[in-house]
């Protein structure tokens, strides 16, 4: 998956668990594009099954599309830490940047990373 698609995952399970519904409407406030660029991903995101949309436009993650938000959430908040903690970057900075990073790190990188989180934790 491509990393636009990632983040409308990421962002439709974000504002799912902040307002309970999402429209197309409120994903492009969020993050800041057109409503016709949204309808284009969200059509594309229905197509591979990862969102339904219901009769009155509210946006729903599949079982498939919920477990790839999550894990790109994941990431997110765990490379949000890493970098506020060993780079000691302010909050901002750290999210932008995890924002980033969290499509191309690899799987191993990744868990090396939560492993250093959790030792870190268990201090």
């Amino acid at each position: 998956m491509y990393e636009s698609g990632e983040n409308y995952l990421e962002t439709i399970l974000i504002l799912t668990k902040r307002n309970g519904t999402v429209r197309s409407v409120d994903i492009a406030r969020e993050l800041g594009f057109s409503k016709p660029s949204v309808s284009r991903a969200v059509g594309i995101l229905k197509e591979e099954g990862l969102i339904v949309v219901d009769d009155s436009g509210h946006i729903q993650l599949t079982s498939k599309g919920k477990e790839k938000a999550e894990s790109v959430y994941d990431r997110h908040k765990h490379l949000t830490s890493f970098l506020m903690e060993t780079a000691g970057v302010s909050h901002e900075r750290a999210e932008e940047d995890a924002c980033r990073i969290e499509h191309i790190i690899s799987e191993e990188t990744y868990q090396g990373i939560k492993r250093f989180l959790s030792l870190r934790e268990n201090m």
